[in-house]
């Protein structure tokens, strides 16, 4: 199959009719260029270039490849140009998974950097409530990366963002409740659970059972931004993580005791891809904030 160089070398004879002139142009010695030139012909079986005392010109063989062999080099400059565009973080797609109680509070502030600074890069965020189901995207790899809580099977790169803390979410009428709840005082209390299909579900059901209690659910949601509302509207008491609370949240929050946290990770099985490694270092840099309304309820009752 011919070679991307010798057809640069056959246009550039084209485009000059001499095959001095083109090898400067190449940067090529005119010996070397003579070497593409024929082992193209030898490829095709038929002379490219008609020799003249002054110079070359097409044969009707070389006429008839021309724009072919032109196409084929501006492909692969194109190739050339699109890979280090990537490279730079200028362009691409990038495919998130993320839990979907962490999509609005973690990752969109760093998505509407992304937009703003690098609009050529395409974005594409799937949304799930399990961290196993978030790793399963990446492992297959119908997502890039990840960004949850750490999964129960992950044997692949992983990079902690931080913690965050889970609080009992509930009406702000709720009779005062103690400046911090332990598990033993929510579960006397209806309680706004998950459904199995959130991972939150089993992990918080485990935990009370560490330490003596069951949860018992009012009624289940498989989102967390939902149970927080559910909670302040006066469904029960709701245990969620901190990123699922706005900064307008209209329930009162309280930290429990002994405190409950989580590890958020972001999940890649391609670190060293231009894009993940710089989306990964935008979201390590960024880390677990907490909204200041809801860290100041959670500090004044400290």
């Amino acid at each position: 199959m011919p070679t991307l160089r010798a057809l640069e070398c056959l246009i550039a004879v084209l485009d000059s009719g001499s095959v001095t002139e083109a090898a400067a142009r190449l940067h090529l010695s005119q010996p070397g260029l003579s070497h593409q030139i024929a082992s193209l012909e030898r490829e095709l079986g038929t002379p490219l270039l008609e020799r003249l005392p002054r110079g070359v010109r097409a044969t009707a063989a070389g006429r008839a490849i021309a724009a072919d062999a032109r196409a084929a080099v501006a492909a692969a400059e194109r190739v050339v140009a699109g890979g280090r565009a990537v490279a730079s973080g200028a362009t691409g797609e990038l495919r998130i998974a993320c839990a979907d109680s962490m999509s609005a509070s973690l990752l969109a502030p760093v998505l509407r950097v992304w937009h703003r600074r690098r609009p050529e890069v395409r974005l594409t965020l799937s949304e799930v409530s399990s961290a196993d189901a978030m790793a399963e995207m990446v492992a297959i790899g119908t997502a890039d990366l990840a960004l949850g809580p750490r999964p129960s099977r992950w044997a692949g790169h992983l990079v902690v963002i931080g913690n965050e803390e889970i609080v009992a979410a509930l009406p702000d009428d709720a009779g005062k409740p103690p400046a911090a709840m332990t598990l033993a005082d929510i579960a006397e209390r209806p309680v706004v659970h998950y459904h199995p299909d959130n991972g939150l579900s089993a992990w918080l059901d485990e935990v009370a059972a560490s330490r003596g209690v069951v949860l018992t659910a009012a009624t289940r949601t498989r989102q967390a931004t939902t149970a927080a509302q559910l909670a302040a509207a006066g469904l029960g008491t709701a245990l969620v993580p901190t990123s699922a609370l706005t900064a307008t949240f209209p329930g009162a929050v309280r930290s429990l005791r002994p405190p409950l946290t989580r590890e958020v990770v972001c999940l890649t099985s391609t670190p060293g891809d231009p894009l993940v490694r710089r989306f990964l270092t935008d979201l390590h840099r960024r880390g677990v904030p907490v909204p200041s309304p809801i860290a100041a309820q959670l500090t004044a009752r400290e």
